[in-house]
């Protein structure tokens, strides 16, 4: 085994994890088959998964302030679930750094690649 597969395969356990509200499938995964799907070399693949990363991020942390919302004024829902949401949506978000550190990263090494 690789280091880069040790490394590669618990983020894919974790992106696995972490799906949109309707049941699309994960996000990171789906990052090699952009190309393959589409066949054009223009990006818009690439940038729709990102926008989809996003977008899961900013579910995660709706649905998170939503249920605290219901505990702290007590209509329904346990504290647990609670904690249990903010924390998926602090793992989703962090995994979004990651993956933008990780692109910032290879954007900068490309840069200093000489002509």
């Amino acid at each position: 085994m690789s280091p880069v597969s040790a490394i590669s395969s618990p983020l894919a356990s974790l992106a696995a994890r972490i799906t949109a509200p309707n049941g699309t499938p994960p996000l990171l995964s789906d990052i090699g088959k952009v190309g393959a799907s589409t066949g054009s070399p223009t990006g818009e693949g690439f940038a729709k998964v990102l926008d989809q990363l996003v977008g899961t991020v900013e579910s995660k942390q709706a649905q998170a302030d939503a249920v605290t919302r219901n505990v702290l004024v007590g209509n329904q829902g346990q504290l647990h679930q609670s904690i249990i949401a903010m924390q998926e949506a602090s793992v989703a978000f962090s995994l979004m750094v990651q993956v933008r550190n990780k692109m910032v990263d290879s954007y900068q090494e490309i840069m200093r690649m000489p002509v």
